[in-house]
């Protein structure tokens, strides 16, 4: 039996949540945005946090949304946020953390949420302070609002290539499309356009005081193999430095061999290793 409960936590614990996510600035930004954005109240958060450890001691939390994800939980925390989960019918739509959180907590929810249609074990989580030593591709800029129809079936092929299923499936893409115009009216979407079209691009999609973490990033099918991709992240890396955090983060799939090495060229080094599990 358990003696340490999961419980939800409140605003009132805000200080101690904040405290934990600032031990793990990579793996846990995006709850940390969330937090720092919403708070702790679920009305307010759309999802839910819960903590693990004695009262007035959070050892480890478990973001509980649109996606599912633990933050600092060791063998013991994974053990008791899987119980509670086993008893609740599925929301997230994938888990994604540390591996060893990630894939322990799926080996305990796969009899209860199973089958995930995919499980990558193996994403290194890289990150770098240091502006890139490569050339930049000055023409990679922010994207304007008035480019957003431009720019939304890049990010379609981008995520059906990178998820499996395209975004379009359930709504339509209008929950999709709202994602992508955010992050172009806050000046976090990046792209290079040729003859109105575009070839490259990449997005800002969490930002914390300790890190903006770079996902979505792609290159047009026909100009793969150009040698366009390293000057172009480049280009996003320098602007993120210079203007928005200290550091970059990303995590990428390890068969990803040719991202691993445009990710290593401008200057990125390993912080840890994360998994996820879609559904």
């Amino acid at each position: 039996m358990l003696t340490v409960p999961v419980r939800q936590l409140g605003e009132s614990e805000r200080r101690a949540v904040e405290r934990l996510l600032h031990r793990d600035p990579y793996a846990g930004a995006q709850v940390a945005e969330r937090v720092a954005a919403r708070g702790l109240a679920w009305w307010r958060a759309e999802g839910r946090i819960l903590g693990y450890g004695p009262r007035r001691h959070v050892e480890s939390i478990c973001w509980l949304g649109g996606n599912l994800t633990p933050v600092l939980a060791d063998q013991s925390a994974v053990a008791a946020f899987a119980d509670l989960l086993c008893g609740e019918e599925r929301i997230c739509s994938s888990i994604v953390g540390r591996a060893d959180a990630v894939l322990g907590l799926w080996d305990r929810l796969a009899p209860c949420w199973g089958p995930a249609r995919d499980v990558r074990p193996n994403q290194p989580l890289l990150a770098t302070d240091a502006l890139p030593g490569v050339p930049v591709d000055r023409e990679v800029r922010q994207v304007r609002a008035g480019e957003i129809d431009v720019l939304f079936p890049a990010a379609v092929a981008m995520y059906t290539e990178e998820v499996g299923v395209s975004p379009l499936v359930d709504d339509g893409g209008r929950s999709y499309r709202r994602r992508v115009t955010e992050l172009v009216r806050a000046g976090r979407a990046y792209a290079r356009f040729v003859d109105g079209q575009v070839v490259f691009k990449a997005e800002l999609a969490v930002v914390t005081p300790r890190t903006a973490q770079v996902q979505g990033v792609w290159v047009d099918p026909q100009w793969r193999g150009r040698g366009i991709a390293t000057a172009a992240m480049a280009a996003v890396v320098r602007h993120a430095l210079l203007r928005v955090a200290p550091t970059v983060s990303l995590y990428v799939n390890d068969f990803n061999l040719p991202a691993r090495r445009v990710y290593q060229r401008c200057g990125f080094r390993p912080v840890g290793t994360l998994a996820t599990v879609l559904f």
